[in-house]
């Protein structure tokens, strides 16, 4: 007598929800990044920071150690919520185009090392506010400055990864076109932005503009890739993956 096996999954079902996962997991840690560098640069930054008073910004630190070292803590995790982010990009993509798909990680991971910078120049400040060095206000203005500014130049690669980050979700037709070319724009845009920050201080209202398709793109992106993961038809348009031949048994 002969039993029925249940039907094993295909390859082709096998793969998607391969790739499904993949998203999703690229997704949540990208929701983790965004979460924690809002956290950290938005909300605790601000309640510290004293732009025109170094002696204010001591007596903040002083004052409030603890959210301090949350806000070190929280730039931090978005550290690694960055590198975890980028090495899952590189894993999403690989198949699509490995050359781009380097590109997002490639830069994903040198904006997570001015990031690490910053949250180290942070960790600084938190030290000479508890043990002073000198001029403990001037010298704690001036590491938060200096980490204002990792996080500006680090704008740069921040936008570099966006693009190749487009380009992917061109290629491979797994996410809406539009999505793909906002990342593409919103990425030039956020080059652009990080150099007229420098090169023409009056004009911040025009940086921020050419920020605003990255903004889009990126919850855009964190949205379709943890709640649809990738379209359907994916695996009719993902490149064939190469097999390397089995030696037949003599």
């Amino acid at each position: 007598m002969h039993t029925l096996s249940p039907p094993r999954p295909n390859r082709e079902e096998t793969t998607m929800h391969a790739l499904t996962r993949t998203a999703r997991m690229t997704g949540l840690f990208y929701l983790g990044m965004a979460i924690t560098a809002a956290l950290g640069f938005l909300v605790i930054r601000p309640q510290l920071f004293v732009a025109d008073d170094p002696s204010a910004t001591l007596a903040n630190l002083v004052t409030h150690g603890s959210l301090a070292r949350a806000g070190v803590a929280l730039e931090l995790a978005m550290v690694v919520t960055q590198a975890l982010t980028a090495a899952w990009f590189y894993r999403l993509f690989r198949t699509v185009n490995s050359f781009a798909a380097s590109g997002i990680a490639a830069f994903g991971m040198v904006n997570a090392v001015a990031g690490l910078v910053s949250a180290a120049m942070l960790g600084t400040a938190i030290q000479v506010s508890v043990d002073p060095v000198g001029d403990a206000a001037a010298t704690v203005q001036v590491l938060y400055l200096g980490s204002f500014n990792m996080w500006g130049v680090g704008a740069l690669f921040f936008g570099l990864w966006l693009i190749p980050m487009g380009w992917c979700v061109l290629r491979s037709g797994w996410m809406p076109r539009v999505l793909g070319w906002i990342l593409v724009v919103g990425g030039a845009g956020y080059v652009l932005s990080a150099f007229i920050r420098y090169l023409a201080p009056d004009a911040q209202v025009v940086a921020e503009a050419l920020a605003y398709p990255a903004s889009v793109g990126e919850f855009w992106m964190v949205g379709y890739l943890l709640f649809r993961g990738v379209r359907r038809r994916a695996l009719n348009e993902t490149p064939p993956t190469i097999h390397t031949p089995t030696r037949a048994a003599s």
